[in-house]
């Protein structure tokens, strides 16, 4: 089965948008472009509830198609391995699902299987989400509020590239914080196989007060563009591929 390349937008933000265009409406966008997007939402140590900021995380997610999870700082570099992991197996069971309903008939999903032919098809699932091809764009929030919490961001994505390189399929990642100074959005680092460079970076990132989520998302999906690959989408399309990359 071609599944192409899994493409993902992983938003760690720890509040709500408060500049420019509704976040959720901008990762309806993306996700029909074939971009999940995956949020996390990240709480100091000493919080005992939710802020309402980030109600809007699980908002976002399931708008691009994704997954969500707010989480304790402490505990963000699992986080940030696990939402990435779920986040493929939930793309790869959408391709899948479309494949049971073109050979089966409409009403086939995976979970309508018996048993044993679901156990079957998962195991094909697992599999992919190990030879699959993945590039994950990172968006890191890096308003006054999270200022405390980048130390903890790097550990992270450090963390999730060793273990994503794990993998059979190739990786590709990069990574934009915003607010931006000039624009919505600042790079970091560009699309690379490794996140080790993070190291040297982060500590020079700055903080600045406005969450301007919205406006970030829609240039972090402009990102995929530039290297070709939405138009590589459009190929698929037309070719009657799965929607999720070539």
């Amino acid at each position: 089965m071609k599944t192409g390349t899994l493409k993902q937008i992983l938003l760690i933000t720890d509040g709500c948008s408060n500049k420019g265009e509704d976040p959720s409406m901008v990762a309806t966008l993306i996700q029909q472009q074939g971009v999940t997007v995956n949020v996390i939402g990240v709480l100091e140590d000493d919080q005992s509830e939710n802020p309402v900021g980030l109600e809007e995380v699980e908002e976002i997610a399931l708008a691009g198609g994704g997954v969500s999870q707010i989480v304790y700082k402490q505990a963000l570099s699992q986080t940030v391995q696990t939402v990435t992991r779920q986040a493929m197996t939930q793309t790869l069971q959408g391709v899948v699902n479309k494949e049971l309903k073109h050979i089966l008939g409409d009403n086939q999903t995976i979970d309508a299987l018996p048993p044993e032919q679901r156990g079957e098809v998962m195991e094909v699932v697992e599999d992919l989400s190990e030879t699959s091809n993945i590039e994950v764009l990172v968006l890191v929030d890096t308003s006054a509020s999270m200022q405390n919490k980048l130390p903890t961001v790097k550990e992270a994505l450090i963390d999730l590239s060793v273990s994503m390189n794990a993998r059979i399929g190739k990786n590709r990642f990069s990574i934009y914080t915003f607010p931006g100074k000039r624009n919505a959005i600042n790079k970091v680092i560009d699309w690379s196989e490794k996140l080790d460079k993070v190291s040297s970076v982060f500590p020079k990132l700055t903080s600045g007060g406005i969450t301007p989520t919205g406006p970030a998302l829609k240039e972090a999906m402009h990102q995929f563009s530039k290297t070709g690959l939405l138009r590589s989408l459009k190929r698929d399309d037309e070719s009657n591929l799965e929607e999720f990359g070539s």
